[in-house]
């Protein structure tokens, strides 16, 4: 695979004393779960992104705080390096394990701490899933915001670190938008608090700096997040077209006129087919493209609102525009939607999830050069997006077992990102860089932007000890892919010839 590691990851790694390192954690916590045989580490050589695998020198599953503290300690002393991993969801490689570091895994810390219905907040444990946040809110008529597709898995810590989404993030927002405080332990296990209990609070937004961060800045040990009341009324509109690119520019034309829907989400044909296939949701299998807009609020408002959307969809070129006709079928509509991911890999022995981020207004012009990538790579690509931010996760099918497949899809993938930068977006907009975009980094950062982020990385981990080779490349690296591009001609932005 052609991903330009960090200098500092695996071989570049002084080779640590196991036995020792090992010895040293039992001694200091004798009731401390630690994995060192190679069938116990096998389970954990990947996360979400299984294309990249690589087996721990050691996992601790810890139960306390003061026992994540203590591992940190002895870590820092001996030069370790620490990975932290939550439910192991991801979908960058952000979790992937070192084979010189200990792979630190917060899935055990599960607890709802609080739920407070006067101050709509909650405070919750970082291995505390996605879904199980609303659950507990749910008595009080409230529930947490931010729902990526695999909220019944995903934890809360992880959501923090990549700073996740999911199809209601348009109106909602990002996790940094729903976030008031998180507790953290640093490098070398001093602790943090980061926010406070009210909106805002003195100083740096440090908060904001550390959602996002990959776990390259500290280790999350509690989440205060905040809950919101549930919309009195949610209404779906299904819309199919004809074409990606009329399905496309129909998103911008919704946000135009000044509507703002609870989610705004985009399936061409291929997902369609697929999801169908899989959930039986009643999707339109013969469009080309289809659209779920989703309205909240109270029932004057949908109403009205739905009957505006009706009309903008069908000015945009609908063939067809339907209104879920119950709570059940709209249930059903979003399950097809959150669903897609699975349904695509019963189509294809292996599929490469990508994301990226563009401005909605480029969406036509995106999906056109998608299809043509796809072709020029012979491989099937189907796309599913939140198309109201403009988040983009195309899924290149391939087959692993075919020799040059992955890396023809990583070609791909890569080609992708580059178009997404090339039109003013970004690499990602959920799914974090971890080791997957590292590469593509260089194509979106001058090298004084990467100076400054390595200087963030620095005052936080000054050893470079926490999940190190991640999100941030070195500048040789960068000059390397600048030079690689310049060699090939494929150099589409001029900014990379600082290098």
């Amino acid at each position: 695979m052609n991903i330009l590691y960090d200098e500092r990851v695996d071989g570049a790694l002084p080779r640590a004393d196991k036995g020792k390192l090992l010895r040293g954690l039992q001694e200091a916590m004798p009731g401390l779960e630690i994995l060192h045989t190679a069938e116990d580490l096998r389970p954990y050589e990947c996360d979400g992104l299984s294309a990249y695998r690589v087996v721990p020198m050691l996992v601790v599953l810890p139960v306390e705080i003061d026992q994540v503290q203590q591992i940190l300690k002895i870590c820092h002393d001996e030069q370790v390096p620490v990975v932290a991993r939550g439910a192991g969801t991801g979908l960058s490689g952000g979790a992937l394990p070192l084979e010189q570091g200990v792979l630190l895994v917060m899935a055990r810390f599960n607890r709802v701490i609080e739920v407070n219905p006067d101050g709509r907040f909650a405070r919750v444990q970082p291995g505390v899933r996605n879904l199980a946040i609303s659950q507990t809110a749910s008595p009080y008529g409230l529930y947490y915001a931010p729902d990526p597709s695999s909220q019944i898995a995903c934890s809360i810590g992880g959501n923090v670190a990549e700073n996740a989404g999911g199809v209601h993030c348009l109106k909602y927002g990002l996790t940094v938008h729903n976030l008031l405080k998180v507790d953290i332990l640093t490098a070398d296990g001093e602790h943090m608090t980061l926010g406070s209990d009210a909106l805002d609070s003195p100083g740096f937004d440090l908060l904001a700096l550390f959602t996002g961060s990959e776990g390259m800045l500290g280790v999350v040990t509690e989440v205060t997040v905040k809950l919101l009341p549930k919309p009195q009324v949610a209404r779906v509109l299904l819309a199919s077209f004809d074409s990606v690119e009329m399905a496309g520019r129909a998103v911008g034309d919704i946000i135009a006129a000044g509507i703002i829907p609870g989610g705004l989400e985009m399936m061409d044909n291929l997902s369609i087919r697929a999801t169908e296939d899989f959930i039986h949701a009643g999707y339109p299998v013969d469009a080309a493209a289809m659209l779920l807009c989703e309205l909240d609020g109270v029932e004057a408002d949908v109403h009205e609102d739905c009957e505006r959307v009706e009309q903008v969809l069908k000015l945009a070129g609908a063939t067809s525009v339907r209104l879920a006709k119950d709570e059940a079928e709209r249930i059903r509509f979003w399950a097809g939607r959150k669903n897609a991911f699975p349904a695509v890999g019963r189509i294809s022995p292996d599929y490469y999830c990508m994301d990226g981020t563009i401005p909605r207004r480029e969406l036509p012009g995106v999906l056109h050069g998608i299809n043509d990538l796809s072709n020029e790579f012979g491989l099937r690509v189907a796309n599913v997006f939140h198309a109201g931010d403009g988040n983009m996760h195309p899924l290149i099918l391939f087959d692993a077992n075919q020799p040059g497949e992955l890396e023809r899809a990583e070609a791909l993938g890569a080609r992708i990102l580059e178009l997404c930068v090339a039109v003013g977006g970004s690499i990602t907009g959920e799914h974090g860089v971890g080791r997957e975009k590292i590469n593509q980094m260089c194509a979106q950062f001058s090298s004084d932007e990467i100076t400054l982020f390595h200087a963030v990385k620095k005052a936080f981990d000054p050893q470079g000890l926490l999940n190190p080779g991640k999100n941030i490349p070195t500048l040789h690296r960068c000059a390397e892919f600048g030079s690689m591009h310049i060699h090939h001609g494929k150099l589409p932005f001029p900014e990379l010839e600082r290098f």
